[in-house]
């Protein structure tokens, strides 16, 4: 009876893992429609996070070509992107976001990944690479906000306190205001904030639109449990992927493209975000 039972333990985490190497492969599109008064005209903006480094055929070809085929009108990059440890490799992000930036805007949001660089050792690499995403026609938004029409897009460097494990600092609308500045009350706000904790603080700044990724959708989820663990090992967090709103502002959080240290998705492919601004 044993020996059945590890036979099928044993075959049940073979066929975990090799159903995870699969979903790590292969990522989906999926549409959110968001509508306000300060939208006066209809665009589509597509939402990146948390690539890692990974690539979905050689050079992200598969990516890009998921990417045209939606026709963006922008495109949103919420960071991490590249994996800040180790060897430091840059080329995946850098390819991709050059490309995406010779047929589209590029707004670029920092991650804990971008963040930790600038911070660190690494900061001169962190530097080039913004300069050959500057040079390449991307918008890099660290504690800035770029105006594109009735948008007003604001990305924000959150500290190392607000990703620290188990106890992360809480983050309040006026530490918003102090690192990104006034949010702009005219226009439509969106602000490409990596974490999600925090929606209470982004939409008490005045983000109408929050975008954020960080916690790779939960690495595995379950039927009405949601995603299992985040990065900064909190369990069952209802914000780990999604869609929410509150008092009429919104917050839509990516599963994110790739992984890092936990190198595991089950029931948790990876997204593309896709959302449609309409008035």
């Amino acid at each position: 009876m044993i020996l059945e039972l590890t036979a099928a333990a044993c075959l049940a985490a073979a066929g975990g893992l090799l159903r995870s190497e699969y979903e790590k492969r292969h990522f989906v599109a999926e549409e959110y429609t968001v509508t306000s008064k300060k939208i006066r005209k209809d665009r589509t903006a597509v939402f990146l996070s948390d690539l890692h480094n990974q690539e979905f055929g050689p050079g992200n070809r598969e990516l890009l070509q998921a990417i045209g085929a939606v026709r963006p009108d922008l495109i949103l990059i919420g960071g991490d992107m590249m994996v800040a440890k180790g060897a430091y490799e840059l080329e995946p992000a850098l390819h991709l976001i050059k490309e995406l930036a010779s047929r589209y805007p590029v707004y670029c949001g920092n991650g804990n990944h971008e963040t930790r660089m600038a911070a660190g050792p690494q900061r001169e690499r962190y530097e080039e690479y913004v300069r050959e995403l500057k040079q390449a026609g991307a918008v890099c938004l660290s504690n800035e906000t770029a105006v594109d029409g009735d948008l007003a897009i604001t990305g924000i460097d959150l500290e190392k306190a607000y990703y620290e494990k188990f106890r992360p600092a809480k983050l309040k609308r006026e530490d918003v205001a102090r690192l990104a500045g006034r949010a702009d009350r005219e226009r439509f706000q969106i602000l490409l904030a990596h974490s999600p904790l925090f929606f209470d603080a982004y939409r008490g700044w005045g983000a109408d639109l929050t975008l954020a990724g960080h916690f790779h959708g939960g690495t595995i989820r379950l039927p009405v449990l949601g995603g299992v663990m985040t990065p900064q090992y909190q369990f069952f967090l209802p914000c780990c992927a999604g869609d929410f709103e509150e008092d009429g502002k919104r917050m839509i959080v990516s599963r994110g493209l790739g992984t890092h240290s936990i190198r595991i998705r089950f029931n948790n492919k990876p997204q593309v975000v896709v959302v449609r601004l309409k008035s």
